[in-house]
């Protein structure tokens, strides 16, 4: 049965509960600039009613809060962390995107390829008509090097962002580590205080803005379940197992976390790359972390398709056969994925993947009679590795559907080996005006000692090898124009058979000529169309990338709005109910001097 005093009771309860209402209020507003803050909400029920033995049944006895909860709905949190990751990296893809287009710029105030181009052939057509003036020689050959130095140039600035990419990705490693940290440092703070029986609000918003962040670099999901009293599992015990996953695999689990590691390759995967890219792995298990597939999103995925992409074209094949070697077994490629060899783009010392199985090799060559590849392994084989890896499927690298800069680096050698072999072959019908022999025009320089590759070992069959001085060692990092023609009269204009007969004509300068725009040179094109269709593949990927990613801020901004409409503080809304609680508040005062005064009536005038 109540006391005498229970109206008191009820009046107080409803003080004590809008007096909180209130605070939660006043705490939305205070917060309502605040980045990551979720609206908040009292919780009101009626407090639980009393016997009271009358014929009237029980009696109500006010009305208590139970809970301040967040206006969050977790739906619409795992679609913005979907859309997030798209966002992050479409963003990022056309940022690298427009800085690869500014290595293609081709205009005359950047003296780009087509303009160098034509001055090597404005320079070659007056050699036609002064091929024995020196002077006319030596401009035609400054010319070439010109030409030679713009593709230098050009893969000095590739390489630049390809390291710019490597740098980045290891910024966002150390960024997912260190949100990992947090997170589960926020697990843990958030069960201590939600153990005891209140929530902690706050926390959890740092920790969805963390994943927020998060979900920019990385796919993520996202999973919490509560934990439950193991003696009876229909009570909670307030606490909650809080996952994280990016890609799929586990990166915080409660108060548990794993961390990233970068490690720098040891050999390189194309021919052209930087030294020392970054792939990625578990710290704790050295088990690699694959960035790279086809469903994979975010910034730290677009990264890796700007720094390794080579538009599916990376090498694959299966085993045919294996043999044993002086130093290494050579095991035999059939099937491969790249049989001309103006496109091969592997790196000379580097690793093959058989059969999931890294094999180092030091050196591999191609046959055009059989195609096939034979790659020379750094180790013999056991017999049973052999008998494992027959028919085995083989590859290099990843196939990665991303104009990247390999692909770039790798149509430059393309074209670079192509316009350099004609052009070679010409020199070396005829003779110079010593009588001599024409020899290679464009060389490739060795890094190592400063020699040069003069190509003396093309096999015009399409046969190559590594370990010989073939049109394989140019690339667009060390053309040039050879030494020898340091002295302008070993420059071939004739052939012998004119320097014989006294003849002027210059035939072998109009077949050169002929090699700008007459000659298949470059993708069924001649060789003024190269950078062209350069441009023309770096428009495609950049448009693509700023459709898809107006498509995704839009989507994300819809999500966005969505999410806010049920999360944000509006402030007209808290002050509705500011006022709401302020009269309710008001009124529960008068209920109490109301109480107040009959007590005092009932103890002081109606006592005997």
């Amino acid at each position: 049965m109540p006391s005498t005093f229970f109206g008191l009771t009820i009046a107080g309860s409803a003080l004590n509960s809008f007096q909180v209402a209130v605070n939660t209020t006043a705490n939305n507003i205070a917060n309502v600039n605040t980045k990551g803050y979720t609206r908040q909400e009292a919780v009101r029920i009626a407090a639980e009613a009393l016997k009271t033995n009358q014929r009237y049944g029980m009696a109500g006895s006010g009305v208590t809060t139970t809970d301040i909860i967040q206006k969050r709905e977790f739906y619409y949190d795992v679609k913005y962390w979907e859309n997030n990751a798209r966002v992050g990296m479409q963003d990022c893809k056309l940022y690298y995107m427009q800085q690869i287009e500014e290595y293609l710029l081709d205009d005359d105030a950047a003296k780009g390829f087509s303009t160098i181009l034509d001055e090597m052939f404005n320079a070659m057509d007056k050699l036609r008509s002064e091929p024995e003036n020196l002077d006319t020689r030596k401009q035609f050959i400054s010319k070439s090097q010109n030409f030679a130095d713009f593709f230098r140039s050009m893969n000095v600035g590739l390489l630049q962002l390809q390291e710019d990419c490597n740098q980045e990705i290891a910024t966002q490693v150390d960024n997912i580590n260190g949100i990992a940290q947090k997170i589960a440092l926020l697990n843990k703070q958030i069960n201590v205080i939600e153990l005891q029986g209140t929530r902690a609000n706050e926390l959890r918003d740092q920790r969805a803005l963390l994943i927020d962040e998060l979900s920019d670099v990385v796919q993520v999901d996202v999973t919490e379940t509560p934990v439950v009293d193991p003696n009876n599992p229909d009570r909670y015990t307030g606490a909650t197992n809080y996952r994280v996953k990016i890609n799929g695999q586990t990166l915080v689990d409660t108060f548990d976390y794993n961390t990233l590691s970068y490690v720098a390759r040891e050999k390189k995967v194309n021919q052209s790359d930087a030294d020392g890219l970054y792939d990625l792995c578990w710290s704790e298990t050295n088990v690699p972390f694959n960035i790279t597939g086809k469903t994979c999103e975010g910034r730290l995925a677009a990264l890796f398709h700007v720094r390794d992409g080579n538009n599916n074209e990376g090498f694959a094949g299966r085993v045919q056969s294996i043999a044993p070697g002086a130093n290494g077994d050579v095991v035999t490629i059939s099937n491969p994925s790249i049989t001309d060899v103006n496109k091969i783009n592997m790196a000379e010392d580097g690793i093959i993947v058989i059969n999931n199985t890294e094999y180092r090799y030091s050196g591999f060559s191609y046959d055009a009679a059989t195609n096939t590849y034979q790659f020379q392994l750094k180790r013999p084989l056991t017999t049973e590795e052999r008998e494992n890896l027959i028919s085995r499927n083989a590859s290099i690298g990843s196939n990665i559907d991303t104009m990247g800069v390999p692909y770039y680096q790798s149509q430059a050698n393309q074209f670079l080996r192509e316009f350099a072999k004609q052009l070679n072959e010409i020199q070396k019908k005829g003779v110079d005006l010593k009588g001599n022999k024409g020899g290679s025009f464009f060389v490739a320089e060795n890094k190592t000692d400063g020699s040069e590759y003069d190509f003396a070992d093309y096999d015009a069959s399409g046969s190559m090898s590594t370990f010989k001085n073939d049109y394989y060692k140019l690339t667009a990092a060390n053309i040039t124009v050879a030494d020898a023609l340091d002295d302008p009269e070993r420059l071939v204009t004739m052939m012998e058979k004119d320097v014989a007969d006294g003849s002027a004509v210059q035939s072998l300068v109009e077949e050169m000529q002929k090699l700008k725009s007459d000659v298949n040179m470059f993708r069924g094109g001649p060789a003024d169309q190269f950078l062209k269709c350069l441009i023309n593949d770096n428009s495609v990927d950049t448009q693509k990338a700023q459709t898809f990613l107006k498509n995704y801020s839009n989507i994300s901004e819809s999500i966005l709005q969505k999410r806010m409409s049920i999360s944000a503080v509006d402030e007209d809304e808290e002050a509705l109910d500011m006022l709401k609680f302020q009269n309710a508040y008001n009124l529960a005062s008068k209920m109490i001097q109301t109480m107040t005064e009959m007590y005092d009536r009932l103890i002081l005038e109606t006592g005997v």
